[in-house]
């Protein structure tokens, strides 16, 4: 984590009561999706309450070594440059397939039109690069890690 975004968490820990902030013992710093436009876009869906879930594949976590989410988890969002916007709290982490997930939870993604035919296609174009990269090929059946997650501090002034 960078030290803008160190600093941004520490402020909101200490903004908290300490017997509130010691429940938290997992942090990280990231931007959602992989291209500018698009990180900047989830970052303020999220700001604005219209982005409260994001999905992965599971072979990150399984097979590359990724540390898979936890509840609890701290997470300040940042934009493509990096900076700070606000902080999300993991809140369910389940797995489910491609082609299980609902239309409630692509509505949670908040991007697009909310739809479950536009999530589709857009997370299937997406995870086929993923996978293509994986040296894997994608699947209806493939399986993602879905995250829901709240915004617990406020948009960075």
């Amino acid at each position: 984590m960078d030290e803008r975004s160190k600093s941004f968490l520490e402020q909101y820990l200490s903004s908290l009561p300490d017997d509130v902030a010691s429940k938290y013992t997992s942090f990280s710093s990231d931007y959602f999706c992989a291209d500018e436009y698009n990180a900047n876009l989830c970052a303020d869906l999220v700001v604005k309450g219209e982005k409260t879930a994001t999905c992965s594949l599971d072979i990150w976590y399984s097979e590359q070594g990724e540390t898979m989410p936890e509840v609890g988890h701290l997470m300040v969002v940042t934009n493509w440059n990096g900076e700070p916007v606000c902080i999300v709290e993991t809140t369910s982490v389940s797995k489910c397939k491609y082609n299980e997930v609902t239309a409630e939870f692509a509505a949670s993604e908040g991007e697009g039109d909310k739809s479950l035919s536009w999530w589709r296609k857009v997370h299937w174009d997406f995870f086929s690069k993923e996978c293509e990269e994986l040296n894997i090929k994608p699947s209806e059946d493939m399986l993602l890690v879905l995250e829901r997650f709240k915004m617990v501090s406020p948009q960075k002034t």
